[in-house]
């Protein structure tokens, strides 16, 4: 799950990582009062407005401005609020903004990136520190490797005090500002673990001229199967900013993952759908999706599937690819069938059953007066996609 800038500030603080003052604002009003609030508390006289997306390049964007009064913070918030921002991020359709960010606006001295996240490779997390901050730790690592430090932490024994110590003296930190990215670095850690985190990322870390270490930007995602242990985090959710298909899958207990391709795959496991996804591309398609059905596919699930399949436009057929393990291919087939009453399939259907039962979910099929072509073999599958596409 994905939070805003603004929600993922507050997780932090809770955590006693030093951030950006702020204040979320839906409203062009509201912005100001943000902003008054702001100037009577800290002495504010500049101000940042930053639109709330899940997104980044939002500076590139146009998101992102600085306000040099009140009158200033109304003029840039009446902008950005309700602009579709198009970032690199967002592709080339954009994402309305429907909160602003009003922040302090902050005496820069040095700009660095830190960064927590899982390393697959080594079944460990990994940070990592750059001075490089501000711009895309991506550019940087394919353009400057040896400028990005990394500190892997010991799931049994966790983050010791010497390797934040490593990447504070890397990063450059003397004095009481090396004091305090340490303590930085152990409280986004603690954040990070404690939050069942998949990524926890500050880009800029600053060190400001008054010598203090703030994260001005913050972006965490958490763990979707994490979340029953943080009830707390939960309302977080901002459904605006996620594909409306991927929402309307998880209401149906789905697995749903919106691609660019021009054909809908429904499949059972994730290791079949990723082969299923494969023998697509063989066959000279593009999966549109990842779909999931999971163990115990029904009526009520797969008819859900095609309805979320058929509302992309991009897609021209629909490869059906069960493994009778859990569920027998018969009761599958029988599903496919009632959910066809409900749900009116206009496009090619290719449906391949094995595993328990497959024989008998074929001639079910076969005999259902369905415009639908049934496959034993994955290349059979396969051709009949391909045949599919090309009429």
């Amino acid at each position: 799950m994905k939070v805003h800038e603004y929600q993922a500030k507050e997780i932090l603080a809770a955590y006693g990582v030093p951030v950006q003052k702020g204040i979320v604002a839906e409203t062009t009003a509201e912005a100001v009062e943000a902003a008054r609030k702001l100037q009577a508390e800290h002495g504010s006289n500049l101000f940042v407005v930053k639109a709330q997306i899940h997104a980044g390049g939002r500076g590139k964007g146009g998101g992102v401005k600085l306000a040099k009064s009140l009158d200033d913070v109304q003029e840039k918030a009446d902008a950005i609020l309700g602009m579709m921002l198009k970032t690199p991020q967002t592709g080339p359709e954009g994402q309305l903004v429907r909160k602003v960010l009003i922040a302090d606006a902050v005496d820069i001295a040095k700009e660095f990136y830190l960064g927590i996240t899982l390393d697959r490779g080594r079944n460990q997390t990994v940070i990592m520190a750059s001075t490089e901050g501000g711009v895309e730790i991506e550019k940087v690592a394919e353009e400057t490797p040896e400028k990005i430090l990394k500190e892997w932490v010991d799931p049994v024994i966790g983050l010791q005090g010497f390797q934040a110590r490593r990447l504070a003296f890397g990063l450059g930190f003397e004095g009481d500002a090396f004091k305090k990215a340490v303590r930085f670095i152990l409280a986004l850690h603690k954040a990070y673990e404690e939050s069942d985190c998949s990524i926890a990322e500050i880009n800029p870390l600053t060190l400001t001229e008054q010598g203090d270490v703030l994260a001005v930007d913050a972006k965490i995602n958490i763990d979707d199967n994490a979340l029953y242990r943080h009830k707390n985090l939960v309302g977080l959710r901002d459904i605006h900013e996620e594909d409306p298909l991927e929402v309307e899958a998880g209401e149906n207990h789905l697995n749903y993952v919106k691609l660019d391709g021009n054909v809908g795959c429904m499949v059972n496991g994730a290791g079949l759908a990723m082969a299923t996804m494969d023998i697509i591309k063989l066959a000279g398609g593009e999966p549109a999706n990842f779909l999931d059905v999971g163990g115990g596919a029904n009526p009520d699930t797969v008819a859900a599937g095609f309805r979320i399949i058929l509302k992309d436009p991009h897609v021209k057929a629909i490869l059906v690819n069960i493994f009778g393990g859990i569920v027998r291919c018969d009761r599958v087939a029988s599903g496919i069938v009632e959910a066809a009453k409900r749900v009116e399939i206009n496009l090619p259907l290719i449906v391949r059953l094995q595993g328990t039962n497959a024989a008998e979910g074929k001639a079910i099929l076969d005999e259902s007066g369905l415009k639908v072509q049934t496959a034993v073999l994955f290349q059979e599958a396969a051709d009949k996609v391909q045949a599919a596409l090309k009429g």
